[in-house]
């Protein structure tokens, strides 16, 4: 018996790193996902990297058509939705002075506008007693230089999770906020070697975090076993946000 037996989930931004890890145990776990990603090249990959009980859906989730478009294929080919991951997303340095109006759009459109549509237009295909996850980043917490407007739309995740929470009540809907800290994804080891220096010192064990770390957490909210955790916001960082 797997974790997520006859759940269906939706994944946004899964064609690589945290969230296409995040598909790939979900589905191991007896859940059928739909993933997106902007690329279909990336798409097609990543639904071949899975396997199986998977539908790719090419989506850009700062744009409401097609999560509209999403939403049209989850209803046509399953019909609900039991759990969602808002996991689409995109970094940027910008330091105070330097921010530009397209900076600050592009960050906050796909962060925090693009995560709330995506759980908006999910409810009326989701089963009550379902889970949505959000995912934040440490960097609310931390107050790292350069990174002012994407703290800040990733902040906003951790308020709408109070919030919806309270409204979803009725129908046990949970909503909570997985928010990693330094994970060894492309982007970051991609970085030159004193940005990820910098990184490592803040980690008491001295290592970045792997997908896969993030992926059983991302679990561990999706199933029953996180049934008491609601409104909540679970850093997976190694400890660089807490000491």
């Amino acid at each position: 018996m797997g974790k997520l037996d006859g759940k269906v989930a939706v994944i946004t931004g899964a064609t690589s790193g945290m969230a296409l890890a995040s598909a790939k145990l979900f589905v191991e776990e007896g859940a059928y996902v739909f993933i997106t990603g902007r690329r279909q090249e990336s798409l097609d990959d990543a639904v071949k990297a899975i396997g199986r009980n998977v539908t790719g859906v090419q989506a850009d989730s700062a744009k409401l058509a097609d999560l509209d478009r999403l939403y049209e294929t989850v209803k046509r080919e399953k019909g609900h939705v039991d759990v969602v991951f808002s996991s689409a997303g995109h970094g940027g340095r910008a330091p105070l002075g330097e921010i530009t109006e397209e900076q600050f759009d592009n960050l906050f459109s796909l962060n925090t506008r693009g995560t709330l549509f995506t759980v908006q237009k999910a409810l009326p295909l989701m089963r009550d007693g379902g889970s949505i996850i959000m995912n934040g980043s440490i960097a609310h917490l931390k107050g790292m230089q350069g990174l002012s407007v994407y703290a800040g739309s990733k902040a906003a995740l951790r308020s709408f999770a109070r919030s919806w929470a309270v409204e979803l009540a009725e129908r046990r809907i949970r909503v909570n906020v997985l928010s990693p800290g330094p994970i060894a994804t492309n982007a970051l080891t991609n970085l030159p070697a004193e940005a990820k220096e910098y990184f490592l010192s803040g980690i008491p064990r001295k290592e970045l975090g792997h997908p896969e770390e993030i992926a059983t957490t991302a679990l561990f909210l999706a199933s029953n076993d996180s049934s008491f955790v609601n409104g909540s916001e679970i850093c997976v960082d190694g400890g660089m946000a807490q000491i």
